[in-house]
């Protein structure tokens, strides 16, 4: 499985032609305690850089991009319930949805984790 990160603070896990996206711990941690998610509909076909999520916080409401192009296959549906697994476990069980990739080229033009360190830091 291999992780890649947005400039706007997505991150992707991929398994064969499956993606996995949540928000990155950098950006949680910006946007303070999680108060609501709302998901794309599984099924529903998305566009790199397509809006496709809301994070609600106490601090702001902000779109969440879907790194790369594909069909909505699932979404965490515990976050209804638990929003804050966003804020405990971005990166993990703080996932939002997962996409299946119709073009995994896309995911060239992400950053690998190092990349993405450096990044954040000049921020």
């Amino acid at each position: 499985m291999s992780r890649h990160f947005t400039k706007d603070h997505e991150w992707i896990d991929v398994s064969e032609d499956v993606g996995t996206v949540g928000i990155t711990d950098y950006a949680q941690s910006q946007l303070g305690d999680i108060t609501f998610v709302e998901l794309p509909e599984v099924g529903s076909t998305v566009g790199k850089s397509d809006s496709v999520s809301v994070v609600d916080s106490v601090k702001a409401a902000s779109d969440v991009y879907t790194p790369v192009s594909g069909e909505v296959v699932a979404v965490n549906d515990a976050l209804a319930d638990e929003p804050e697994k966003v804020n405990t476990d971005a990166e993990g069980e703080g996932w939002l949805f997962r996409v299946s990739l119709s073009d995994p080229g896309e995911l060239d033009s992400l950053m690998d984790e190092a990349a993405y360190t450096t990044y954040i830091a000049g921020l």
